[in-house]
């Protein structure tokens, strides 16, 4: 007997990755394809779905990534008409997270053209940094060096940076003016949010195991910086590390009662088989281009990060390609392993580290307000090099602040992006 239509779409994995032109985004799909080609079996198939801001962008990743699986074959011993080898297709897309008509747009285009999405990968987004206080690292490094070059206070950030005007249906809001939306909360959270609430139905598509949207956080995800009073950070003068605080948030609040009122509305539950599932990782500490540096300072801070590791760090990766272990393995892990995980630890941030030599490692991390899994007590005695900047034993009373900061996010983020979709309309 012919096995079934959707037994036969199983076999078939779609992973999107947005920004991933370069560094951490590029790196994660290199990875992807390395270990899918180590993992699977050569009756599977990988369509990684790419994208960038502009073509010119698209078309050297793709050609990049084609050299990549060449070099990967050759690694692998596989043969050149491997089926293996020929099942793995790559697709790209063009996106501005800060344009939400753009968004809005890649959406619709991808509800014609896939079936369904296992994976999206939600990587791009921006800095806002306009550079570092040159003073202050060197005194951090000085007095404090393990956190100075893990959790950073050095870095200078624009303030107030909103996005061009959007593109809506009205000309303007029912105030008279449109509403502004800050540039780094828009590219990191916000165009990101909007587009995964437009393919829902493809992430609730993938039968086999629940869709998985998987955020990119950072180790300096402070909660001391982020204000749900201005949940964009327009105000604030650490907008990145705001955006990526209301990341953790989100994520980790998920799955929680309290919050599942405005999760159903962003990501409808299917009828017959389980909602999509949201996660948290970050790539640990590597060397990217984030931060404006010249390239002799670029070199320095390299060599800064590996003598960090060396010296007892256990969030150095350095190279991109390391810091893409943990999005990559909650990517492609199976449902049962991480269900297994999450049952008995609790949902965590998973986190890319290092050992002294370099070897990679998945870690849950710790997030203020939610410890390692939202148990109170598991992360009392972690050691100290281990744990982020602002991190505390986890109480009852943090708990719960921590869920009602979670339900508050997610009613704000649903009231934000009811509100846009009533100003863009259906340009159709």
């Amino acid at each position: 007997m012919a096995p079934s239509t959707a037994s036969l779409e199983d076999f078939h994995s779609y992973i999107l990755v947005t920004g991933a032109n370069s560094g951490l985004g590029y790196s994660t799909c290199c990875r992807l394809i390395d270990e899918f080609l180590r993992t699977r079996p050569s009756s599977h198939s990988l369509r990684l779905i790419i994208t960038t801001r502009d073509k010119t962008k698209s078309h050297d990743t793709i050609a990049k990534l084609k050299d990549h699986i060449f070099r990967a074959r050759r690694q692998h011993k596989i043969h050149e008409q491997s089926p293996l080898v020929a099942k793995i297709y790559l697709q790209a897309e063009q996106v501005d997270l800060c344009n939400l008509r753009s968004v809005q747009n890649l959406a619709k285009k991808l509800l014609h053209a896939l079936p369904k999405l296992d994976t999206i990968i939600l990587n791009a987004g921006l800095g806002g940094f306009a550079g570092v206080d040159w003073l202050l690292v060197a005194w951090t490094i000085l007095t404090d060096f393990p956190k100075s070059v893990t959790c950073p206070t050095f870095k200078l950030h624009h303030v107030g940076q909103v996005t061009g005007p959007q593109e809506t249906s009205f000309s303007a809001s029912a105030g008279g003016r449109q509403p502004e939306l800050g540039t780094v909360f828009c590219s990191n959270v916000f165009g990101h949010y909007m587009l995964v609430h437009g393919i829902a139905p493809l992430l609730s598509n993938s039968t086999a195991t629940p869709g998985r949207v998987v955020w990119v956080g950072t180790l300096e995800a402070y909660s001391s910086v982020f204000s749900t009073s201005d949940i964009q950070a327009l105000k604030s003068s650490s907008a990145y590390e705001s955006s990526k605080r209301l990341t953790d948030v989100l994520a980790l609040s998920s799955s929680l009662v309290s919050t599942q009122p405005f999760v159903r509305k962003f990501l409808p539950p299917p009828r017959d088989h389980r909602p999509p599932r949201q996660y948290v990782t970050h790539p640990g500490i590597c060397a990217t281009n984030m931060v404006p540096l010249n390239w002799i300072l670029f070199y320095l801070m390299t060599a800064v990060f590996y003598f960090a590791r060396w010296v007892g760090s256990p969030w150095h990766p350095v190279t991109p390609y390391k810091g893409a272990c943990a999005p990559v393995w909650v990517a492609l892990a199976s449902q049962e392993e991480l269900d297994g995980l999450e049952e008995n630890e609790g949902a965590g941030k998973w986190g890319s580290g290092t050992n002294f030599q370099g070897e990679e490692r998945v870690t849950r991390t710790e997030v203020q307000g939610w410890g390692l899994g939202g148990t109170v007590g598991d992360n009392v005695g972690l050691p100290k090099r281990k744990r982020p900047r602002e991190a505390e034993d986890l109480t009852e009373e943090g708990r719960e602040q921590f869920e009602l900061l979670g339900r508050e996010c997610w009613e704000l983020m649903e009231r934000l992006r009811e509100e846009w979709e009533g100003l863009l309309g259906d340009d159709d």
